[in-house]
């Protein structure tokens, strides 16, 4: 009886032996059972292929493979297209497979029914493996109910997993090139902007380039020295030149003169001298004194000879120009040569100096605007630096991408290689009768342990003394022993008088 008492290792024992052929007939009908299902249920038989995974033979260090992803990823989207309907469909129709259920179920069911009957299983690394190498290769497995059929079936996956990997390691290898491509492409095409950009600069700012600073002051300084060097120089040839003419003109007032027979400066002289004769004659006299009077009539007499004199020559003057002029003495024709020397020199001189005046604005405005075009020159030359820099990037993966997809194309990069190819099974994968014998036995102990619990549970007497005291809450004072043959009997009469006196102890103490 199971109540609500602790149970000893003693009661477990004790109903061990109540029960026991409630146990033990279960655990023996349950391997015969399980075997004999197993015998009922139709057999099928698997066949597997172990794919290896076989490194690129070119060294990573000289051609990087551009297909990074791992094994069991590709497994994944690989699986997903060869275990598709359209792929299926085919070789459930060449080789037969479900023949008796194809008039009854759809197409979807069979193709479902095959899905599961294909299993793809990683090969684990072993314990010397590098960390993160990936999984070696694995296990491709088909089971069906026909042995041959197995073997051709899992042959024919084989071969449909090694096709599908080298078509799509050499698509996405072709397809990282042309997606480079059409990148490097675009970064020509930019880049080719931003030098035309850094060359249309340079053109518009030719001299005031960062750099060139230090050459602009140099030739500035140059410029300000020849500046005052032509300078000086013109002032010097424009007194030289100014001298020159005062010298011909007092020679030509000369030479004049004593052509026309009077000299106007012999007159003049006499002028001069009796006008500073009347200062003084003032000075010491009036106005109205005779000397002074005779010396302003002979002042008028000789103003008006002068006056007379100069009409003449002015008169004569314009005939006598151009005869005079190839008759004038050599000194004054040398005067006048060196005058024109000196407006050729002046002309020069000037316009060299306008030309200087001009370089040096030009190259004060460089020197000015030296900070804000080196400003400009580096934003431009930041963004031609990038776009080189990301062509030459480009560059560089697009030529390792057309090596990575020439090694593709002649297989000497990575690919599966079969290992093992497809065994033709000799016995049944499926059902495992040692296995389902385990599990009759297994379940035979369940049930036997789980009907001996019942009845424990369901039995209302009581076993053992513990029991009385447990539920009755009185003490025991006896046991009637169960009584039978030889030795057991024997025994039955000596625990009766022990319990017997243990009762008869317990009540005279109480």
């Amino acid at each position: 009886m199971l109540g609500d008492r602790q149970l000893s290792i003693d009661d477990y024992v004790a109903i061990l032996r109540r029960r026991l052929w409630v146990i033990v007939i279960p655990a023996i009908l349950g391997p015969v059972i399980g075997y004999a299902v197993s015998l009922a249920l139709p057999e099928r038989y698997t066949s597997q292929t172990l794919v290896l995974i076989e490194q690129q033979k070119v060294p990573d260090s000289y051609v990087r493979s551009v297909v990074t992803e791992q094994l069991h990823e590709r497994l994944a989207t690989m699986s997903e297209q060869i275990l598709s309907r359209t792929r299926l469909q085919p070789i459930i129709e060449r080789f037969g497979l479900y023949k008796g259920d194809e008039g009854r179920a759809p197409m979807e069911e069979l193709v479902a029914r095959m899905r599961k009957s294909i299993a793809l299983t990683p090969v684990r690394p072993t314990a010397g493996a590098k960390p993160g190498g990936g999984v070696p290769g694995f296990y491709v497995a088909f089971s069906t109910d026909n042995p041959r059929v197995a073997q051709q079936v899992c042959a024919e996956l084989t071969s449909m997993f090694m096709e599908e990997n080298l078509r799509r390691r050499e698509q996405r290898a072709q397809g990282t090139t042309d997606f480079l491509q059409k990148q490097l492409e675009e970064a020509k095409r930019k880049l080719d902007e931003q030098d035309a950009r850094l060359a249309a600069f340079k053109g518009r700012h030719i001299g005031q380039l960062p750099g060139q600073e230090q050459t602009n002051l140099n030739i500035l300084m140059g410029l300000n020295t020849q500046l005052e060097a032509v300078t000086q120089l013109l002032s010097r040839t424009q007194q030289d030149k100014a001298y020159t003419e005062s010298l011909l003109a007092q020679q030509i007032q000369a030479w004049e003169s004593s052509q026309a027979g009077s000299n106007p400066q012999t007159l003049e002289q006499q002028l001069a001298s009796l006008q500073n004769q009347l200062i003084t004659l003032e000075a010491r006299y009036t106005s109205d004194h005779p000397d002074v009077i005779k010396m302003k009539s002979d002042i008028a007499q000789l103003k008006k000879k002068l006056d007379e004199a100069s009409t003449a020559n002015k008169d004569a003057a314009v005939e006598k120009t151009q005869k005079a002029a190839r008759a004038q003495p050599p000194p004054i024709q040398q005067m006048r040569n060196q005058i024109y020397q000196f407006e050729q020199n002046i002309r020069e001189k000037t316009r060299d100096q306008e030309r200087l005046q001009q370089q040096i604005k030009l190259y004060q405005a460089r020197v000015q605007l030296s900070p804000l075009v080196e400003q400009q020159y580096k934003e431009i030359t930041r963004d031609y630096q990038t776009a080189l820099d990301f062509y030459n990037d480009m560059l560089a993966k697009r030529t390792q991408s057309e090596m990575a997809t020439d090694l593709e194309r002649r297989q000497q990069a990575e690919q599966f290689r079969v290992m093992d190819p497809a065994n033709l099974p000799e016995t049944p994968s499926f059902p495992d009768r040692p296995l389902f014998a385990a599990g009759g036995l297994g379940g035979g102990l369940i049930l036997g342990l789980g009907i001996a619990v019942l009845l424990e549970a369901r039995d209302k007497s009581l076993h053992t003394e513990r029991d009385i005291e447990f539920y009755l809450q009185l003490p025991a004072l006896a046991l009637v022993p169960t009584f039978s043959d030889g030795h057991d009997k024997k025994d039955g009469f000596k625990k009766h008088f022990r319990k017997k006196d243990a009762g008869s102890r317990q009540k005279v103490e109480a």
